[in-house]
């Protein structure tokens, strides 16, 4: 069975956020997919099934667990079938609970992924471990779907600050139920944000209890940052950059108040037989 590794948003190899891509005709037993996603040991293993050659259904794993939502992994998957699965530049995932993600494929092999918003909203009242989890101080802090959001003081203050694993885990474990926020139930990963000279925001993120210590790039996770300054900042389009050591460059439109288009940049690394 053939196996990609891509990495994803970037034009560089070694840089972005690696994924593993299998494109199935049926989808394989659900131990078996977490099995082959532990053992990738990477921040995503996809799976995509296809449907026609414009339509395709799409999972995600961690090496722990099912996600229902991953950005990186997606424009890798979609970088996969664009070169090798179909002749469309235009194709749709299909995604549990989460609707349909169109995704182009510009000249220049940009990648332009629509997905829905994910919006934070301002918590006055928020969990005290939170003042724990980096070192750094913070002003705001946010939440949406996915994760609890530090507005730090500054990029620099993103790009240094050390996290807490050990309490970043403890506020995952302990934030899993339904709230007026979401219904999420596997627990809210951090996310630490800043304003940018370089890009128009920077930002880092953790989920160890997913067994991703730290995240090169997160997509999905954008998808609720981009929204948030594009308020803050007052425009519709935005470059993010996830500060991680690999680093990512994301391209963000607000399409409208419930869809963003992200878009990105996609390398081969690599191309596998695996034995079943």
């Amino acid at each position: 069975m053939k196996m990609y590794q891509v990495d994803a948003f970037t034009q560089q190899l070694f840089k972005g956020n690696p994924a593993a891509v299998l494109v199935l005709d049926q989808w394989l037993d659900d131990e078996l997919m977490q099995n082959i996603a532990l053992e990738n040991n990477l921040a995503e293993t996809a799976f995509v099934k296809r449907i026609d050659d414009e339509n395709y259904q799409i999972r995600w794993f961690t090496p722990k667990v099912e996600v229902d939502f991953c950005g990186h992994a997606t424009l890798a998957s979609a970088f996969v079938l664009f070169k090798d699965f179909t002749k469309a530049k235009k194709i749709q995932f299909h995604v549990k609970n989460l609707g349909i993600f169109t995704i182009h494929q510009a000249d220049d092999g940009k990648i332009q992924m629509n997905f829905p918003i994910r919006k934070a909203q301002k918590l006055t009242d928020y969990p005290e471990l939170l003042n724990h989890v980096i070192d750094k101080p913070f002003k705001e802090v946010y939440a949406n779907a996915q994760a609890f959001i530090l507005v730090c003081h500054s990029a620099q203050d993103v790009i240094d600050a050390i996290p807490n694993l050990v309490h970043i885990q403890m506020i995952a474990d302990e934030h899993k139920v339904s709230t007026a926020i979401t219904a999420y139930h596997e627990g809210l990963d951090v996310t630490i944000t800043a304003e940018s000279d370089d890009y128009d925001y920077v930002a880092r993120y953790f989920a160890p209890h997913k067994g991703i210590n730290e995240d090169p790039v997160t997509g999905s996770m954008h998808t609720g940052l981009a929204p948030l300054w594009a308020e803050k900042l007052n425009k519709d389009q935005l470059v993010g950059y996830q500060a991680s050591a690999r680093g990512g460059e994301l391209f963000c439109k607000i399409e409208s108040e419930d869809r963003i288009e992200i878009s990105g940049y996609a390398k081969l690394y690599m191309q596998a037989e695996i034995s079943l």
